[in-house]
């Protein structure tokens, strides 16, 4: 038996706790599946399953995935395949009223937290007093933010032996994904539950870009060894991803600063002028779409389903979907694709889009116009920005809730675009009615509302999958109207965020760097752009206040690199100089 087989036949027989390490690609999930399966078979008890923990939606879906191909449905009956969040949710909606909080708890979507808060962040002033009142709404109104989920789970699961043991009893196996990423209050839960159930951490020590959040870092796996005296082995660079490419040799020989000098297997770039005229990025992309799709059917005749344009953030995440988009580009049609960024402004503009396309009555007008600029205001606040802009809207709120008739310019597009909407004829089709609404607030010409029509641009709400649609077109069948198509929207947010909502990535997709963490593609182009930064002009792979040798940088971009099953094309600027670049050629 050869060493790899060993090690893995090691980890199939060991009853205790487990570690399993190795990079991407190597097969630790799939190994920790076969374990899993291997407990079910072995009698586990009706009611039982073996849970699967990861932090992201896309690795849920890809392991859904592999457990389809290789096991049968009533095996597949007895995984447990759940993000953290959805895990922690189960325990807060079923106990939380232990912690003196409300019986029924609903959620507080990210969305709404940054409309509430102000768009405030973790480093802004006012942030302890956001803290606090994030505590009250849960304990009092029973509104609970996806940040408080691990800490109240732990808080329960330490006071409750009685609901710990139970979640034992349910789980004998716990397979925790991605445990170098492990949180504080995650790790808690796992180290609570250890006595009482076998653990599998699986861990890629070279992939940990979750460093900057609160609680993760370096040590956790060191952790995982001292507390729970695992199994460990080392699967080390095997590669299952991309077995007949050298994307992983080029990810490592980036993430340890080794250039080999010579081409790798998989890997091109494609070279364009960075600035003076500034690219034209519809062109840009469309060409590199075209040699990434060549390459790959070069490589493989495997049909190509699925391709990710990556970046380093989300502003140039953005500035990809609108070349695709082709907006202000002149060329050619669309290109058809899903992005991926922070949308809270956009999720709030798409709920007063859902607003537009519930039935009205024209003689409660003036209150449909407060309730739209409310609803414009808290998307704007959501960002963090424009202020006065939002002061100003509540308090022309304000003058027209107390019977006051103004006739300021939002308020009579308002009144004009809700009119016309009221008596306009839905067909009950919800990707055709959006659309139908996105138009109508293009085309009244007014600034507000125009921006609320981008964001729908940016959201491109109906391929983000198909609860939005299918709870929409619920509404419709019961009504023959959107009766009430905001809960159906938020209910439809709330599953796809962290309940159930988990689909594989199809087609195109843009997103940043840290988004695309747990993903995989047949295909991915990664988008280097000259960052200027007063006189300067630096390379965007290299990370604000990373200093040589750029590993927290190292590290990201490797993460992007190995996303790709068969090819990964880095679009790549003449100039400046990228030091992580240096020395590689492509």
């Amino acid at each position: 038996m050869n060493q790899p087989c060993e090690l893995r036949e090691s980890v199939m027989a060991c009853e205790g706790h487990v570690l399993v390490i190795g990079g991407p690609g190597s097969g630790k999930t799939t190994l920790a599946l076969r374990k899993a399966v291997k407990r079910i078979r072995d009698g586990m008890l009706p009611g039982q399953s073996a849970l699967f923990l990861s932090f992201s939606r896309a690795a849920v879906a890809r392991i859904l995935d592999a457990a389809k191909l290789e096991f049968t449905k009533p095996e597949q009956a007895q995984l447990s395949i759940q993000t953290f969040h959805s895990f922690f949710w189960d325990i807060l909606k079923a106990h939380g009223y232990l912690l003196g909080a409300p019986h029924k708890l609903s959620i507080l979507l990210p969305q709404d937290e940054k409309a509430l808060s102000g768009g405030l962040g973790s480093e802004d002033e006012g942030w302890e007093e956001w803290v606090v009142e994030r505590e009250r709404l849960f304990r009092e109104e029973g509104r609970i933010a996806f940040d408080l989920f691990a800490a109240n789970a732990t808080e329960l699961l330490s006071r409750s032996r009685h609901l710990l043991a139970s979640i034992a009893r349910r789980h004998p196996i716990i397979i925790v994904d991605e445990a170098q990423d492990t949180g504080q209050f995650a790790w808690q839960c796992i180290q609570m539950l250890a006595p009482h159930a076998q653990i599998v951490c699986l861990a890629d020590l070279e992939q940990q870009i979750f460093d900057y959040l609160p609680g993760v870092g370096p040590e956790r796996v060191i952790a995982i060894r001292e507390a729970l005296k695992p199994h460990e082995i080392d699967l080390g660079t095997q590669n299952h991803r991309s077995p007949d490419s050298e994307i992983l040799a080029f990810g490592n020989d980036i993430l340890t600063a080794k250039p080999r000098g010579a081409p790798y297997k998989g890997v091109s770039a494609l070279s364009y002028r960075p600035e003076r005229p500034p690219p034209n990025w519809n062109h840009l992309l469309r060409r590199a779409l075209r040699e990434l799709l060549n390459a790959i059917r070069m490589q493989s005749d495997k049909k190509v389903e699925t391709i990710a344009i990556l970046v380093t953030n989300n502003r140039s995440a953005l500035k990809m979907s609108n070349a695709l988009n082709a907006l202000g580009a002149n060329v050619g049609k669309p290109v058809r694709h899903k992005l991926l960024f922070d949308e809270a402004e956009a999720l709030l503009s798409a709920r007063f889009a859902a607003f537009l396309l519930e039935p009205k009555d024209l003689s409660k007008l003036e209150a449909d116009v407060a309730t739209s600029m409310e609803m414009i205001a808290a998307a704007r606040r959501a960002t963090g920005q424009g202020r006065k802009e939002v002061a100003k809207l509540l308090e022309q709120v304000n003058k027209i809730r107390s019977g006051k008739a103004l006739s300021i310019n939002i308020a009579n597009s308002l009144r004009g675009l809700i009119s016309a909407l009221a008596v306009s004829n839905f067909n009950g089709d919800p990707a055709n009615d959006w659309l139908a609404v996105k138009h109508a607030l293009r085309a009244a010409n007014q600034g507000e509302l125009t921006r609320v029509a981008d964001q729908l641009d940016f959201l491109v709400a109906f391929r983000r999958g198909h609860r939005i649609s299918a709870a929409l077109s619920a509404e419709w069948l019961r009504d023959g109207a959107y009766t009430h198509a905001r809960a159906a929207l938020d209910q439809a947010l709330a599953q796809e965020q962290i309940l159930d909502g988990v689909e594989p990535p199809t087609g195109l997709q843009v997103m940043n760097l840290h988004k695309a963490k747990g993903k995989q593609f047949d295909g991915v182009i990664i988008v280097r752009e000259a960052r200027r930064t007063g006189p300067a002009v630096e390379s965007s792979f290299v990370w604000r206040g990373d200093t040589a040798p750029y590993p927290k940088s190292r590290r990201v971009l490797r993460v992007g690199i190995t996303r790709a099953k068969i090819h990964t094309l880095v679009l790549n600027p003449l100039w400046p100089e990228c030091p992580i670049l240096s020395g590689h050629r492509l």
